[in-house]
Order: structure tokens, then sequence, then C-alpha cells
């Protein structure tokens, strides 16, 4: 006779918590990855980097995470390991690489060097900066996928989407943070580096939740393997092989979901990372401003991303929603790109309509990976998505520097005493639009895909 209650993952009280703990440790991790944004122009004004310097920290997220395969070997780790050793592990490797990023940035032992590293040379603090910001990339990609798999152990079959929805809103509010204080922050401490520093402290707490969050692990485990041998339940799912990358890449709706996946986020992170910029050189917002309007966006994905994970749990139409999502990403990068809509009030209206569509797409592309790849591939199907994301996050933000810094410098003035480039934004986003219409191409594939093989992306993610 069946127990009346399986696990704790069927209690809401205890799943609901599970879930604000591992959230809360993202919302840390994503505070540091955009701490840097609306400090661009303090960056060259205390440390004289130049858009291109800026453009190369910025790419440095996936250094590693691309041309090591760290990603894809934290996937690995995750499959073979579990959650609890590989989110720890990578909880410390994001409190290495933020150290190792406020050392590079508040030291003068580095001033006036130059490094040659490989085939240019490259300011020591910049370069040392940078590598801080990689190590802290493979970590931070690495607990994401540690925590998507956290929460369909603990959702599959139940709020799947709601939860990730509700997670990657709580990762938004460190997006949202970042954006809107660290100006204000170096500013009144008169020091670029004070929000690191910040940073630095929210990952060392983030860490402590993760360790809380191990206990609670631990006993849902114990209690699935009582529940299995009380009731005679054999486990036959196989353990992860490695031949089962092969399975996972031969998959081509794993390929439409991880080209989706890079081409939607290269046009929205690497935009948010010079989107203050953006605001001061085109709409004319003050500097101190001009951190607040792209906050708005993850602000409102906040409310938005549960809302639309809700809706495809209950009603389905997962394919549909990734499509409507990249159709606004177009929309707002092409308004972006006309020279006399320039008006505050208007840069306020897109990013609004811009953080809709950053809502949509991923409130129903990651938890329709599970309804793809099966569970004990996941791990690594999750960090073999990331992985390619990073190809956009790494060089997009570095294409975008070299592109401001070659061809959109417009003249110099001067802000307290110091000179600052001012810029044409229209390139770049002509760059952005041209990434959501290809992205537009491969929802439909994915749409078209799931209509032959029957994945259910349509379908609602609750069981009834």
């Amino acid at each position: 006779m069946n127990t009346l209650r399986k696990t704790l993952r069927e209690s809401k009280v205890a799943r609901w918590t599970a879930l604000a703990v591992v959230a809360f440790t993202m919302l840390c991790g994503y505070y540091l990855t955009d701490v840097m944004a609306p400090l661009k122009g303090l960056l060259e004004g205390q440390l004289h980097w130049n858009s291109s310097e800026y453009g190369f920290f910025t790419s440095a997220y996936g250094w590693f995470n691309v041309f090591l395969f760290m990603l894809i070997i934290g996937g690995i780790i995750l499959d073979k390991m579990g959650v609890r050793f590989t989110g720890l592990m990578a909880a410390i490797i994001m409190v290495i690489g933020t150290a190792i990023k406020y050392w590079a940035v508040s030291t003068h032992s580095l001033d006036g060097q130059m490094w040659s590293i490989l085939w240019w040379d490259v300011k020591a603090q910049v370069f040392m900066a940078a590598l801080g910001f990689a190590i802290f990339g493979v970590g931070i990609e690495v607990a994401g996928i540690t925590v998507s798999k956290i929460i369909v152990k603990w959702f599959k079959g139940k709020e799947l989407a709601l939860a990730m929805g509700l997670e990657m809103a709580t990762a938004r509010l460190g997006t949202a943070l970042a954006l809107s204080t660290s100006l204000p922050i170096a500013n009144a401490f008169n020091n670029v580096s004070t929000p690191i520093l910040v940073c630095l402290i929210m990952l060392c707490i983030g860490l402590i939740a993760f360790i809380i969050y191990t206990f609670m692990d631990k006993k849902l485990d114990a209690e699935q393997a009582a529940y299995e041998k009380a009731n005679a339940i054999k486990n036959e799912e196989e353990a992860f092989h490695l031949s089962d990358i092969i399975k996972i890449i031969t998959n081509k709706g794993w390929w439409y979901i991880a080209i989706l996946c890079v081409l939607f986020y290269s046009a929205v992170f690497p935009f948010l990372k010079y989107a203050s910029d953006l605001m001061i050189n085109k709409f004319g917002v003050s500097d101190n401003l001009a951190g607040a309007i792209p906050a708005m966006l993850p602000f409102g994905t906040i409310l938005l991303t549960p809302l639309f994970g809700n809706l495809y749990d209950r009603k389905g139409k997962g394919a549909s929603i990734m499509i409507l999502g990249a159709l606004l990403l177009v929309f707002v990068h092409a308004l972006f790109t006309v020279s006399f809509l320039n008006h505050w009030l208007v840069a306020i209206f897109l990013i609004i309509v811009l953080g809709i569509g950053f809502s949509l797409v991923p409130s129903a592309m990651w938890p329709s990976v599970p309804k793809i790849i099966p569970e004990k591939q996941l791990g690594t199907a999750y960090a073999m998505i990331f992985w390619v994301q990073n190809w956009g996050l790494m060089g997009v933000p570095a294409l975008i520097g070299w592109v401001l810094n070659t061809y959109c410098i417009t003249g110099q003035i001067e802000k307290e005493g110091l000179l600052v480039n001012t810029y044409d934004y229209t390139l770049p986003m002509l760059i952005f639009m041209s990434l959501g219409v290809l992205a537009i191409v491969f929802a439909l594939l994915l749409k078209a895909e799931d209509r032959k093989k029957g994945y259910g992306l349509e379908l609602p993610n609750i069981q009834k």
C-alpha cells in the first residue's frame, strides 16, 4: 500500500522554500553579472578604459565556458555528482572570481602596466578584471544549470514553468538592482570598485544560502529512496553516460532551442551592457539616472515571467509564446535605430516592451527542454545550451565595443573634468535587431519540429 505523501516535494511549503533559497543565490550572482554596465563612463574617466577595452572585459564572461568547455564539463559533473556537489562548487567559484575582479579594479599595483596576451597588448588591470569575470562566468553558468535541474527535480509534473519563471524573476531582480544601484554606490564612495565589493559580500551570503539548501536536498533524496523501497519501486532510468552527449546533439529540437537561446539572449544581455550609455548618448538622460531606465526591464520581468510561466503550465502554447517574444525583440531594436525617436519617454516605452518580450521567451523556453530531453541527460543538455549561449554573450559585447570604437564615435564631452567619448548607437541597434530576426526563424522551426515529433510544447505542463 502506497504511503499518502511520497516525498518532501509533495509539500508545497517545502518545494517553494527550496526554490526561494536557490533563487536567492542566483539573485546574488546576477547582481555581479551586470554591475559594471552603468559604470562604463566611470571606467573611461577614472581608469581610462576605452570602449574596446570595456568590450574585451565584458566578453570575458564566456572565455572559459566557451574555449575550455568548462560549462559542458560542469553539466557532466552535475549529471554524475548531483546538484549538491555541483551547486556548492559553482557558488565557491563565483566568490573566487569576484574577489579577483574586485582586487583588479581597486588596486593601484597594476597602474600603467601593459601585458602582451597572445597576439595583442592589453592593460594589466583590464586583463585581471576580465580574468576574474571569466572565472565568475564559469560559476554563475554552472549555478544556472544546477538550479534549473533542481527546479525540475522538485516541480516536474507540477508548477514547473511558474517555478522557473519565479527563479528567473528573482535573478532579474539582481540585474535590476545592479543597473539601478551600482552608479549611485560608486558616486557615493567616489570609487568605481565599491559596487563590486558589495557584490562580493552578497555572493558570500548566497553561498551560505545554498549550503542551507543542501540539507533540504539531502532529506528529499533520503525520502525518495525510502518511498521507493517501501513501495518496491525500481528506478529503471539508467545513469548518465558520455555517449548520451551524442543523443543530445543529434536531437534537432535541442538544436533549435539552443540556437534560439543564443540569438535571443545575445540581443538582450549585451544590449543591457550598453543600455545605460545608449540612454546618455541618444536620449540625453543624465548619468545618475541612465541606469534606471534599463533597470525597468528586469523589474518588469519580475512580474511577467512568472505570469507567462503560469500561463504555459495551465494552457500550453510554449512554442507560440517564444515566437511572440522574438517578434517584440525585433520591434524594439528597430525603433531604437530611428534617430528622431529620442525622447526619454520613448526609451521607457521601448524598454517596457522589451521587458515583455524578455519575459515571454525564457518563460517558455527553459521549461520546454525537459519535454525534449530525458531527465538523466538534463544537466548536460542545459549546460550545452548555455555553452552555445556563451558564444553570443562572449562575442556580441566585444563586437559592439569594437563597432562603437571604430565607427560610432561622434565627438568628446567633458564630464567632471574628464573627457568622455560620445557615440551614435544606430549601427549596434541594427546588429541587435538582426539577431532578433534570426530568433524568429528558429522559433518557427522549433514549432514545426514539435508538430512533427509530438514533444508537447504546445500542451500544458501540469499533469492532471
